[in-house]
């Protein structure tokens, strides 16, 4: 009896207690439910706060991205402008250097056509005359520099020659060897089985035509430095008969009538005397290398029939 009083005791006070909790327990799930939702929304706010602030930073960054395309583009464009603009500067100091070049070239052309044209016709001649002069300048000059031999050594080699190996061997030598020295020296040995005479005379007739050679071409530069300055005088007396015919033909006389005229006269006698000069001290300094040249054929021609007469020669 105890028992089931006891059991029927429990159950009254579980529902007791069951009835007093639900209230509570409703009103714990509705508080929580709230501040579920309270979380929730808070979530969202900061959420939504964070993906405001990812958008502002990304708009600010694309922002300045552009600012900095743009400054490059900037920069890049001014350098570009400065270039060209350098390259045409320079384009237009080498069109200006060209120029000034070419009118310095044109310059001194230019002034020798005025001054030969102020010569009158006697400048004709004149030129002629310079062009022949300066021909026979360049022939004789390579002729002699052709014709130059050391003397004392060719002449001490055909003596050695002569003496360890024979006349044969001397005439190689001088076959060998260029220039008016070898030659005379090779008509004396070719007459060496005859003797000394004959030697000598061979070699004195070809000393003369080798003289003959060398001499060729200074009587024309001879005449150049003689005719040069007679043209330009004749110029000059053209030029004077010029200017007393415009003072004859006009009523007033000045300085500039009579200008003509004697500016012929004193270019023509300059240019006779520049064409001459030259050719004179040219022609003077090829008959000093000819006399050289003769006096050291002489001495080579007298050591050569000398060691014939001493009969040092290997037969």
């Amino acid at each position: 009896m105890k028992v089931g009083s006891l059991l029927r005791r429990g159950w009254v006070l579980l529902f007791v207690a069951t009835v007093a909790i639900a209230p509570l327990t409703a009103v714990y799930a509705q508080d929580g439910g709230n501040a579920v939702d309270e979380a929730a929304e808070t979530a969202g706010d900061a959420m939504d706060a964070a993906g405001d602030a990812a958008g502002d930073a990304m708009n600010a960054a694309g922002d300045a991205a552009g600012d900095a395309m743009d400054a490059a583009g900037d920069a890049a464009g001014n350098a570009a402008n400065a270039a060209q603009n350098a390259a045409n500067n320079a384009a237009d100091a080498a069109g200006d250097a060209a120029a000034q070049a070419g009118q310095a070239a044109e310059g001194p052309a230019t002034a020798f056509v005025e001054f030969f044209r102020k010569g009158g016709n006697f400048m004709w001649p004149l030129l002629l005359l310079s062009i022949v002069g300066l021909m026979a300048i360049i022939e004789r000059f390579i002729t002699l520099q052709k014709a130059s031999t050391n003397t004392k050594k060719f002449i001490a080699r055909i003596i050695e020659e002569l003496r360890t190996n024979g006349v044969r061997s001397a005439i190689e030598v001088c076959q060998k060897t260029r220039g008016p020295i070898a030659a005379i020296i090779h008509s004396g040995l070719t007459k060496a089985d005859q003797g000394p005479a004959a030697v000598e005379k061979a070699i004195e007739a070809a000393g003369g035509i080798e003289v003959s050679f060398l001499q060729r071409g200074l009587m024309i530069m001879g005449t150049v430095a003689n005719v040069a300055p007679l043209l330009g005088f004749l110029g000059t007396v053209s030029g004077m008969i010029n200017a007393f015919e415009a003072i004859a033909a006009a009523e007033q006389v000045s300085a500039k009538l009579v200008a003509s005229g004697i500016s012929e006269a004193l270019i023509t006698t300059m240019t006779g005397l520049i064409i001459a000069i030259p050719v004179q001290i040219f022609h003077n300094y090829f008959i000093a290398r000819i006399d050289r040249f003769i006096i050291e054929m002489e001495e080579s021609s007298i050591d050569l029939v000398n060691e014939l007469e001493a009969g040092n020669i290997k037969p």
